[in-house]
């Protein structure tokens, strides 16, 4: 029995302790999918009547829902801090090193009618290709850094962008940023935001230093949105800290946040996590998140219905 239910435990502790070392920063990305297998070795040790067994397995069901369900369950008073506001939407796209469908994307920013799109792994040729299908009909405004591969990085508008530049991460990925103005709103910071991937072990130190490097918000300057592929969920201390230091993730405000962003979206048999995300300035206000598939990326896009306040 307690071959089932130490390893729920041993878990449960490692994620609430922030112990993200080697191949944990991957394996913790899964932390929900845990959580979910807690259930059967507490219905196993109850069903055998192993209570010291049963008390432990209900220790880790316990601890990773504390973990993991707010995710799932929405924060009204985010919308009701910012009720009276200015309504923008922000979107946030990996382009898979231009793989992406543009004209699937170029739908999507019709129909949710996004004001604002950031995005990564962006191309010359997925720049050229966007301004063929009419981007600059949407979206007029851009800061572009193009480059070959998977280091690019944008950010589109639908009114002008500036004081704009880009940053250089660590680990090697452009991030983009600007900062727009909707009519009866302030300014506000836009970045597309892409830290290092920790996808082997030489690269955690970079990943570890992109995320502490992220800009934090200044509650005396404007408000600031950080749009982009993450490379890291809420199970991570990294992003964590990252949040709190003044920002909110939109997802998990509208109770979206274990909707999963990447993963198997192109074939790959990995279940999915959710590593695309809109963190907003506290003084921000969230009204709605929604997920879209985009063919050709192993990324979805993610739009957030954000409230600003009036400027």
């Amino acid at each position: 029995m307690w071959p089932l239910v130490l390893p729920g435990l041993l878990w449960a502790v490692l994620r609430l302790a922030g112990w993200e070392y080697g191949p944990l920063v991957q394996l913790l990305a899964f932390t929900p999918y845990v959580a979910a297998w807690t259930v059967v070795p507490l219905a196993v040790a109850v069903w055998s009547r192993r209570w010291w067994a049963s008390g432990a397995a209900l220790l880790a069901v316990v601890l990773l829902a504390v973990a993991v369900l707010p995710r799932a369950v929405p924060d009204g008073g985010r919308a009701a801090t910012a009720a009276d506001g200015v309504t923008v939407r922000v979107a946030t796209a990996n382009l898979l090193a231009g793989a992406a469908d543009l004209t699937v994307l170029m739908e999507l920013l019709r129909r949710e009618r996004v004001d604002v799109l950031a995005m990564q792994e962006f191309t010359p040729t997925a720049e050229a290709e966007l301004d063929r299908l009419g981007v600059g009909d949407l979206l007029p405004y851009r800061r572009a850094d193009p480059e070959v591969g998977t280091t690019g990085s944008a950010v589109y508008a639908r009114w002008p962008v500036t004081d704009d530049g880009v940053r250089r991460n660590v680990g090697g990925f452009a991030q983009s940023y600007g900062t727009v103005r909707p009519p009866g709103s302030g300014p506000v910071l836009v970045e597309s935001a892409h830290p290092m991937a920790p996808f082997a072990l030489h690269t955690l130190s970079s990943w570890r230093a992109d995320l502490a490097g992220q800009p934090h918000p200044d509650p005396q300057g404007p408000p600031r949105i950080l749009a982009g592929d993450f490379n890291a969920t809420l199970d991570h201390a990294a992003l964590r800290r990252l949040i709190a230091a003044g920002y909110v993730d939109a997802a998990d405000a509208t109770g979206d946040g274990l909707v999963g962003t990447w993963g198997p979206y192109d074939g790959s048999p990995i279940p999915p996590v959710t590593l695309d995300r809109v963190l907003v300035d506290d003084r921000i206000g969230v009204r709605s998140v929604a997920v879209h598939r985009v063919p050709g990326s192993d990324h979805r896009m993610v739009v957030a219905g954000l409230v600003l306040p009036a400027g």
